[in-house]
């Protein structure tokens, strides 16, 4: 069991994304960058990325300055999303998540955001 949002919990996120059909299907032709920043964790405040490129995918601890666009939360908020528990679109209707950067791009590709907290919300993790 992996403790969220370390090292180990990317490592098997980015197994589990190369191998969803699911996530697979939603990042056909797409191209996308995101930062996510979590403010409060216990460990402090927490930097991950999520990168789509030629139908390959990378996430894992740390930043991505090219990023296309970037969401900032709360641990309770990142958490809940981890869980399942609360959908993006609800977090960020309701101001849990901040959204900043290219807005019509995130738009445009809701669907794959919504697959990658789908697929971590499958992950045995440790809160």
């Amino acid at each position: 069991m992996a403790t969220f949002l370390s090292d180990e919990h990317f490592a098997a996120a980015k197994a589990a994304l190369a191998t969803d059909p699911g996530f697979q299907s939603a990042i056909v032709g797409v191209e996308l960058s995101a930062q996510f920043d979590v403010s409060g964790t216990p460990q402090g405040d927490v930097s991950y990325y999520l990168s789509i490129k030629d139908g390959a995918v990378d996430t894992a601890m740390g930043s991505n300055d090219a990023a296309d666009v970037t969401v900032a939360s709360d641990f309770e908020t990142s958490k809940a999303i981890s869980k399942g528990e609360l959908n993006v679109q609800m977090a960020f209707m309701t101001g849990k998540i901040k959204v900043g950067g290219n807005m019509a791009k995130i738009m445009m590709h809701q669907s794959v955001l919504n697959e990658y907290a789908r697929v971590l919300s499958g992950l045995d993790v440790e809160y």
